[in-house]
């Protein structure tokens, strides 16, 4: 990658200078304002104070040594506020990206080894099987599917989970809810309405298990409707079969030798103030019961068998949950990094300006078969993934049903659909597109041409940030601009028309084939599909 070898340049050049040693915080990116030239560096703002010397002085020294000795592809240096040197390179370095993302493809372009093979346990949706998942649960398939897409791009491995809750209160009188109706009776105080309950009640056998029995068809349903979003799970862990397993005594055993548990008010606690948390907290209760607490314990070492590093996407509501469990895994000896919360801001549903409720109990439950039903399954999730997960996402349901033509994704779909438009018209007319190593790239000079060859030439940087920040909407960000600058190529630079001389005309065919490799990496790691027609 050119930012590779400018940094080496820079480097070297400091060392020829004096600079020893050369600092470890030395970065060369690209700068915010494109008429700041095509990449930067802090190099002589880090370097001056060890080296004893005026920051913009020193940055003068390194832009005269770098003109002199110029690294590949460069045309001009400029020395901007303080100290930063700014670097303006020829296009044949654009050109060199079109020739990797060609010879790399959808496999290898953007796949980077960052993780080298660390596994990585990420835990998400994770609903009580009580019903449906309604549509803000879709929010968090979406960005816990696509961060793993991420990860696994970037040379992890790995691992997704869903945390069946179905030992505790609330599948108890989910079960009662179903009995009843199944019965003709009214739910239980604080029970479960709605139509999916009386739905669901017919459906259930006379002489089912109504807990048992409707914590599957909960199950069925869940895996259903992820499925058409494009959200696969490795394991659905349940919490009942994790405390019959005997995992649940052995956690406690474990914390009882760590010297953090203690009796008090008839109760069993664990002191995880020593780590951190604003209280201690029960393990298990004056009646012999343990909380919620000590299972979740026993859940969190489970996981650490599938992976080395654990990432727990929660809901906006578990802000308490994060310091208690971390202060848990401490008092186990789990070292801090080891352990990750990625806490979610809740999804509002609006419809012709009214918020929609969504609650299992009360029966206003929208779920995301009804959002995937009305907008499509590429829609509801490229929607999910256009902002980041800890801000409140607001959702109009109307806006996505009036106008499912002219949404994001439209757009991004569209762009690749186009592609393949003229890979069509080019073989009706006859017309072949050479082998790239035969064709001179060196005819893209035209400014749409360079702005697309340049968007394309960010992804990797992109994909790092992405899964450093655990923000896939940098991902949806990037195609929506991949796409609009493809667009605006297609738009100013014809390809097929009959005045398009020869050796432009194959080096834009090309450029359109890399665009398409950059669209189907993009859209594959938001889990949305890239279709050839529209």
């Amino acid at each position: 990658m050119i930012r590779d070898q400018l940094v080496d340049a820079v480097e070297d050049a400091l060392t020829t200078l004096g600079v020893d040693p050369v600092p470890a915080n030395l970065v060369v990116e690209r700068p915010a304002r494109r008429e700041h030239g095509d990449w930067s560096t802090n190099a002589a703002l880090v370097s001056a104070k060890s080296a004893g010397r005026n920051p913009r002085e020193l940055g003068q020294e390194l832009a005269d040594y770098l003109l002199a000795n110029r690294p590949p592809h460069v045309e001009a240096l400029d020395i901007a506020g303080p100290g930063f040197v700014n670097f303006t390179l020829a296009p044949t370095w654009l050109h060199e990206v079109l020739h990797e993302v060609i010879e790399q493809g959808e496999a290898g372009y953007a796949r980077l080894g960052l993780g080298n093979g660390a596994t990585i346990n990420v835990e998400f949706v994770s609903a009580n099987p009580t019903g449906p998942i309604h549509a803000g649960g879709g929010r968090w398939g979406a960005y816990g599917d696509s961060l793993a897409r991420i990860f696994e791009r970037c040379g992890y491995a790995p691992h997704k989970e869903f945390y069946i809750n179905d030992r505790g209160t609330q599948a108890r009188v989910f079960g009662q809810s179903l009995s009843a109706r199944k019965n003709g009776e009214a739910p239980p105080e604080n029970g479960y309405v709605g139509a999916y309950i009386e739905e669901w009640a017919t459906e259930m056998p006379a002489d089912a298990d109504p807990v048992a029995w409707g914590v599957d068809r909960s199950l069925t349903d869940a895996r259903e409707v992820l499925h058409s979003m494009n959200v696969e799970f490795d394991t659905w862990s349940s919490e009942k079969a994790l405390a019959g397993s005997g995992a649940m005594d052995d956690a406690f055993g474990k914390l009882q030798a760590s010297g953090h548990v203690f009796e008090s008010e008839g109760a069993t606690w664990l002191r995880t103030t020593d780590f951190g948390d604003d209280q201690d907290r029960v393990l298990i209760r004056s009646d012999g019961e343990p909380t919620y607490f000590l299972p979740d314990i026993a859940y969190h070492l489970d996981k650490f068998s599938r992976g080395e590093h654990i990432i727990d996407v929660l809901g906006a509501d578990h802000h308490g949950y994060v310091p208690r469990m971390r202060a848990a895994l401490l008092a186990l000896g789990v070292p801090a990094q080891n352990y990750e919360a990625i806490i979610g801001q809740n999804v509002k549903l609006v419809r012709e300006g009214q918020e929609v409720k969504m609650s299992k109990r009360a029966g206003t439950l929208v779920e995301i078969r009804d959002l995937i039903d009305e907008v499509g399954p590429d829609v509801a999730r490229f929607a999910y993934l256009l902002q980041s997960i800890d801000s409140p996402q607001t959702i109009d349901l109307s806006l996505l049903t009036a106008q499912a033509a002219e949404n994001p994704v439209f757009y991004v779909q569209y762009a690749n659909a186009r592609i393949h438009s003229i890979a069509r018209e080019a073989a009706e007319r006859g017309i072949e597109r050479r082998p790239a190593a035969e064709v001179d790239f060196g005819v893209l000079v035209e400014d749409r041409e360079l702005a697309l060859l340049r968007e394309l030439s960010t992804l990797p940087e992109m994909l790092e940030l992405a899964c450093a920040e655990r923000a896939p909407h940098k991902i949806t960000n990037w195609v929506r601009e991949l796409a609009a600058a493809f667009h605006g190529f297609y738009r100013d630079c014809p390809i097929l028309r009959t005045d398009v001389p020869n050796d432009v005309q194959q080096a834009r065919l090309w450029l359109a084939e890399g665009s398409r490799i950059g669209l189907a990496v993009g859209l594959d790691l938001l889990g949305v599909s890239a279709p050839e027609r529209m």
